[in-house]
């Protein structure tokens, strides 16, 4: 039996690992169970990536993490499952005829690429990436450039960190436990220093010097991507779909139950609301009357060119065929949703009343795994 090669791609602002926080948090397990009920021996790959650069540098990350484990070598197959931005790196490294390197390097390795699998990818862009490119968003980015690449900048965020570390242990006697400021403590702010080698700095650093993804991401520049990224015929390529509810709209007694429900309400809200913007100028491709049903069918409310993932349009993410239509948030997909994992309880990132759960998120990576194994 040969070995399939599966690459989970991260998307914009995506990392590996982050202090202890994982980006996939669980998927790999999780698609390893999946692949094997399916009849599928694989090794799954968790790639690196660069959070905010443009998706050629960071397909060409990519392409030399394929390499370096030699996956195209032998029969071995090679699967992409790329979230959010990730999907994009995937499709551009398997375009036919692309040179991202002065090499033959991306025909050896797409001669063994069998699927490429999308998850939450702005396929058609998100208006959420214009957002950066307004004058608090540009100022975000430049206060993030000074906190990462200056002494006193990194002294300013170890200081916060601590403190709110020591929030975050305070709380717990007036029953705020398993908050996410306490995950958030946990896994990274506790660690934080002002040695520039810490991952935080580095990741930092990172951001500040490739930003092009910024502007890629947006209606306009994704219009021309398309234009000039195409699918490769040997390649099956299925895009699966994110959305979540409109803001406020399940809201709850118990949702309310600490001091920061409130704050985490409100910044659901925004992004949302970002995210439900359509560019007239660039509207979403009409879905086909198959691919309507399949997303009305799967959510509870209605689909319109405002519904989104509180990052990605839902009918931006639609490419080629669709595959799971899950409702739930950007982030709840990738394992970080409320629930407990490995002993630990882990808070939802964004309150967007979705419920995800582990029967949706089975389900979702079952049925990633199923395209893998009929690709295979």
């Amino acid at each position: 039996m040969t070995t399939a090669h599966v690459y989970l791609i991260p998307g914009f602002f995506g990392f590996t690992s982050l202090g202890s926080l994982n980006y996939f948090l669980g998927v790999k397990e999780l698609l390893l169970e999946r692949l094997a009920a399916h009849g599928v021996d694989a090794v799954v790959h968790e790639t690196e990536t660069l959070p905010t650069g443009s998706i050629r540098q960071r397909a060409v990350r990519l392409l030399h993490r394929v390499e370096q484990e030699r996956a195209f070598e032998g029969d071995a197959g090679i699967h992409f499952v790329g979230h959010s931005t990730g999907g994009l790196d995937a499709r551009l490294l398997v375009t036919p005829g692309v040179r991202l390197v002065e090499s033959d390097l991306e025909s050896r390795i797409c001669e063994h690429v069998r699927s490429v699998q999308t998850l939450s990818t702005p396929h058609h862009g998100t208006p959420l990436a214009g957002f950066f490119t307004t004058l608090q968003g540009r100022n975000l980015l430049y206060v993030l450039t000074l906190l990462a690449t200056t002494d006193t900048g990194r002294l300013g965020v170890t200081a916060v960190a601590q403190y709110l570390s020591l929030v975050a242990r305070l709380d717990d006697f007036i029953g705020h436990k398993d908050t996410l400021l306490d995950h958030m403590s946990e896994r990274l702010l506790s660690s934080i220093s002002p040695d520039r080698r810490h991952q935080l700095w580095e990741f930092m650093d990172e951001v500040s010097r490739d930003q092009g993804a910024v502007i890629q991401l947006m209606p306009e520049a994704i219009d021309l991507f398309n234009a000039a990224v195409t699918d490769r015929a040997s390649v099956r390529y299925v895009s699966h779909i994110s959305a979540a509810p409109p803001p406020f709209s399940r809201v709850r007694l118990r949702d309310l139950s600490n001091f920061y429900a409130p704050l985490g309400l409100a910044l659901y809200a925004l992004v949302h609301r970002l995210a439900s913007r359509e560019n007239r100028a660039y509207p979403y491709p009409a879905l086909s009357a198959d691919a309507a049903g399949v997303l009305s069918s799967h959510l509870s409310f209605p689909v319109s060119a405002a519904t989104n993932d509180a990052i990605v349009p839902s009918l931006s993410q639609v490419w080629a065929e669709v595959g799971q239509v899950v409702e739930g948030d950007h982030l709840d997909v990738v394992g970080q949703y409320g629930r407990e994992y490995q002993g630990a309880r882990i808070p939802s990132w964004l309150k967007s009343g979705a419920n995800f759960d582990d029967e949706r998120m089975f389900g979702l990576w079952d049925a990633i795994a199923r395209v893998i194994a009929e690709s295979a």
